[in-house]
């Protein structure tokens, strides 16, 4: 794994967002402008093989990567980009008729993989703090997701999993996965200064070369969630599961941070202006979808399917 870490390193250039230590009238965006990075050197690597087998399939690729983080840090989650597109302003999108195509269903799907378990919850606790916080997504009254959950096969799941060399496969298992745990050391390749404050993180691979509607965006294929096991999980009490599974199935369901953060010089935490599920970092329990939460979701899915 060192060599790796190693080979991975210099492309993993992040600038972090410092905070301001004086007062709560200067603020700082939670996203500067996207950092890219290059994955090329995996891609090419022709021994690269998932759990099962399978190589790396040259149709898809890694656009990006938002992390979520902890308050106390003072660190802020960011967006990573992973390629070089030459157009900052490009993000991705599920489409319809690509999405029929993998799940052969326009509706939305999510898996969740039971293989990698947290080590302080039980499945059946984290099984339904992440259904929970997918059907109040699927509860917002201005989309008509349809959304489905996929029955558990037992496989390995993981693009990225694969990708990095902690197991997975490159195959498809639903438009939004969620992953499971792994160990800090997976989140140490996200960020320079290490992974030990980051919380959870939403993963896009889209397919290459595609702008089947016209967008002028990505297309998705499909989202990872993965969890740091590094921190102790809990239902309803710090560090909640379904307040950061909400929070990166918004990133699953194409919904980037909202809202500025300030550090508190005096309490030494952050604090968000307005405060909502897509902050870029945690704030306590968030279970239910905020005005501005609705609002992203709605400029997304008002109209899908069409």
């Amino acid at each position: 794994m060192k060599s790796k870490i190693a080979l991975l390193l210099p492309y993993f250039l992040l600038t972090l967002i410092s905070c301001e230590n004086n007062s709560s009238d200067k603020q700082t965006p939670i996203e500067a402008e996207p950092i890219f990075m290059d994955l090329s050197s995996y891609y090419s690597q022709s021994n690269l093989k998932s759990t099962n087998g399978e190589g790396v399939p040259e149709n898809l690729r890694v656009l990006k990567a938002e992390y979520f983080t902890t308050g106390e840090s003072g660190k802020i989650g960011r967006t990573v980009f992973f390629m070089n597109v030459g157009n900052k302003k490009l993000d991705a999108d599920f489409v319809p008729h690509l999405d029929f195509s993998l799940d052969g269903t326009t509706d939305i799907t999510y898996y969740i993989d039971e293989n990698r378990p947290s080590s302080d919850l039980a499945l059946s606790e984290t099984t339904a703090a992440i259904q929970r916080a997918m059907a109040t997504w699927d509860g917002v009254t201005c989309s008509n997701l349809n959304m489905t959950q996929l029955p558990y096969s037992g496989k390995p799941t993981g693009f990225i999993a694969a990708l990095l060399g902690f197991g997975g496969s490159f195959n498809y298992f639903g438009d939004v996965t969620h992953c499971g745990w792994l160990p800090t050391s997976f989140f140490d390749l996200i960020d320079v200064d290490g992974g030990s404050y980051i919380l959870g993180v939403t993963f896009t691979i889209i397919f290459t070369n595609s702008d089947y509607d016209n967008n002028k965006k990505a297309d998705v294929a499909w989202r990872e969630i993965y969890y740091n096991d590094g921190f102790s999980w809990r239902i309803g009490d710090h560090y909640d599961l379904e307040t950061i599974a909400l929070h990166e199935s918004g990133h699953g369901l194409s919904q980037g941070h909202f809202g500025k953060a300030f550090l508190d010089a005096g309490t030494g935490k952050v604090h968000f202006s307005p405060r909502s599920v897509m902050n870029a970092a945690y704030s306590g329990i968030q279970t239910h979808i905020e005005k501005t939460d609705n609002a992203g979701h709605c400029s997304i899915w008002a109209n899908w399917p069409n």
